[in-house]
């Protein structure tokens, strides 16, 4: 048999001095404040150890008082948790049992307009943007797979042919690109994703649907909210509702007299609710166009994040496309004071993207509850037709040669129109 070898051990004494040092070596900065220098050195004084114990307390209680703000800040966190979520469950239960069955009678209620503004609980979002978008254009679910059938068809005879979709289609091209850019942080688009062909399907066969409108950079992302939260034919339905909408179609069409009016309506409330950020957009020469054009065109998707532009839309769909204009004008309020001391191309660049962080649901939507879209005692909507009696009026004045205009102050030199 082999001999047994026993592990060596370091003799007590050795192994004693080794435990001391351990038990002695600093093992962070602030016990090095409490530590006795080494020998080699000279000795603290009493006063130098009498301060250093003192930054070391200090310390020691800074640290303490973090650790508390910070757990407390984590339990208000857990407490509005809570308590929204037991928002969220009771409206859902108001919805679903008070509201929802008796629509056409109590969606105009008290009860479901107070509701509608702190946000549609995310359980029946789909159902109630599916009842306030409407269907005017009767579209159905066969209606779609028609379309849709076709859209494929397309896509079978471009990938068959050599110069393929770039060349033969433009806009499916497009769709494709915009696809890989819809909302990346979500990886539920993107090609692989589950909703990737979801959406193919239904800016697919909306192109085969109105051909006359065909495929817009930025229709991406607004079928993309509607697939989140509504089956394919339901949301393709109300995606198309949606696009027929005045304000919309108007953009998507670049129909320049239309939204020229859409613009010159917005400075008039911009100027009576903002008169500051009025003057200095005035004084850069910063028309709305260029940042509304990719608000609305996106219906906010691009510069709010999901969750806030979902409350917009809630609110869209109540109030209808005035809101859209008051949820701008609750933008810039929010930001005015920031956007005040910028330039031209500072302020282009900030409205395009505005900081995610200070974009806070309730802080956006105090904003915009502080600001009524009344210009005197008129709304959106009588200002809008006057507006329109200014464009045409100007537009038949130029055609005569004629000088006077009628129109508001300031509003008509104000706009790239």
């Amino acid at each position: 048999m082999g001999q047994l070898t026993l592990p060596c051990f370091p003799p007590a004494e050795h192994c004693s001095q080794s435990v001391r040092k351990v038990e002695f070596e600093p093992l962070s900065t602030t016990a090095l404040i409490l530590e006795d220098r080494p020998p080699n050195l000279p000795a603290k004084s009493a006063e130098e150890t009498q301060r250093h114990r003192q930054q070391y307390e200090q310390m020691v209680a800074g640290a303490k008082r973090r650790e508390l703000k910070e757990a407390q800040r984590r339990q208000q966190q857990m407490k509005e948790r809570f308590r929204q979520e037991e928002v969220i469950s009771n409206a859902t239960l108001v919805w679903n049992q008070h509201i929802l069955p008796h629509w056409d009678t109590t969606k105009s209620s008290r009860r479901a307009q107070e509701l509608w503004w702190g946000g549609l609980p995310p359980s029946v979002r789909g159902r109630i943007w599916s009842l306030a978008i409407g269907n005017e254009l009767n579209i159905t679910a066969e209606l779609y797979e028609i379309f849709l059938s076709r859209a494929k068809e397309k896509w079978t005879s471009l990938s068959d042919t050599e110069d393929g979709a770039s060349l033969a289609e433009p806009s499916v091209e497009l769709i494709t690109q915009d696809i890989s850019r819809t909302f990346p942080s979500l990886c539920v688009f993107q090609k692989g994703g589950p909703y990737h062909n979801l959406l193919r399907n239904i800016l697919g066969a909306y192109t085969c649907y109105r051909p006359d409108v065909g495929y817009v950079q930025g229709m991406s992302s607004i079928a993309a909210v509607l697939i989140l939260n509504m089956g394919e034919a339901e949301a393709f339905i109300s995606f198309s509702n949606l696009i027929n909408r005045p304000c919309q179609l108007a953009f998507y069409r670049v129909d320049h007299q239309l939204m020229c009016r859409y613009f010159r309506t917005f400075q008039v409330f911009l100027e009576e609710t903002l008169p500051r950020l009025f003057l200095h957009f005035q004084s850069l020469g910063l028309s709305p166009d260029l940042y509304l054009m990719d608000w609305i065109l996106s219906l906010y998707t691009k510069p709010l994040p999901l969750d806030v532009a979902c409350r917009v839309w809630d609110l869209y769909f109540r109030d209808g496309e005035e809101f859209l204009f008051r949820a701008a004008l609750g933008i810039l309020r929010l930001f005015q004071d920031v956007l005040l001391h910028m330039d031209l191309i500072s302020v282009a660049q900030f409205l395009s993207r505005p900081p995610g962080e200070e974009l806070l649901s309730d802080r956006l939507f105090s904003c915009i509850l502080a600001t009524p879209l009344l210009s005197g005692n008129r709304k959106w909507s009588q200002v809008s037709h006057l507006t329109n009696r200014v464009i045409t009026v100007s537009k038949s004045q130029r055609e005569i040669g004629s000088n006077e205009l009628f129109c508001f102050p300031q509003v008509l030199s104000s706009c790239s129109c």
